[in-house]
């Protein structure tokens, strides 16, 4: 008697899970244009709000205070997503333990600081007067630290990835993943003589992940390379 077997058939109808990581990894890359974009379309529109007295997280205040707010939850959302997809394809790169979970603490901090509003002042909302507050409240506090925190994360996970790129020979991104900390932290101790400069500082952090993703988003095989056989 003749025994016939069932022989292994390719289908790309199952997803692929490279085709995740991927989704993930231009979460992320979306994560910075995203929140700068919102920013900016409001900061142009938005009365009292003037980019040379007034730093973007202001525009969480006010009647539509909501959609700043709502900035940066999704922004949140969006970078620890990224983490997610770099967690999956720097498993077992140089610093790959590391970079994932500095990245996750930079979106968590967008998230804290969706929930916790910065201080009025500088004339917004309009009505507020002049001038910086006199001090922080509670809530500005934690706004104020959290995202320091958050970027002092992003940037240790900028130089743990230089390691990366080292490894890879890429030496212009070793370089960069070096030198944008340095004009992060630049912009951030500017700020007492300009908000633009604490502006700066963050939009190139911002961009900068987003650089990041996109390279990595690049270098991760593509969903067609990877389809899986599967047994009917």
């Amino acid at each position: 008697m003749t025994r016939t077997g069932s022989a292994p058939v390719t289908t790309d109808s199952a997803p692929s899970p490279r085709g995740g990581v991927r989704a993930l990894l231009a979460a992320g890359a979306a994560a910075g244009p995203l929140f700068l974009g919102v920013g900016v379309i409001q900061g142009l529109t938005r009365e009292g709000f003037g980019f040379t007295r007034n730093a973007i997280s202001q525009l969480s205040l006010g009647d539509l205070g909501w959609i700043q707010m709502t900035s940066f939850m999704v922004t949140g959302v969006l970078i620890i997503a990224g983490a997610v997809g770099m967690r999956r394809v720097l498993d077992d790169a140089p610093g790959g333990s590391w970079v994932p979970w500095l990245i996750a603490v930079f979106g968590a901090s967008f998230l804290l600081c969706g929930v916790f509003a910065a201080d009025a002042g500088a004339g917004f909302p309009a009505g507020t007067p002049q001038g910086a507050a006199g001090s922080l409240s509670g809530q500005g506090a934690v706004h104020m630290l959290g995202g320091m925190a958050g970027f002092l994360a992003w940037c240790a996970a900028s130089l743990v990835l230089a390691r990366l790129f080292a490894a890879r020979g890429q030496r212009g991104w070793v370089l960069a993943c070096r030198l944008v900390p340095v004009g992060v932290l630049a912009g951030f101790a500017g700020s007492s003589a300009t908000v633009l400069a604490f502006t700066a500082g963050a939009g190139l952090g911002l961009l900068w992940l987003t650089a990041v993703s996109a390279r990595l988003l690049a270098d991760a095989p593509s969903v067609a390379a990877v389809g899986r056989a599967r047994p009917l």
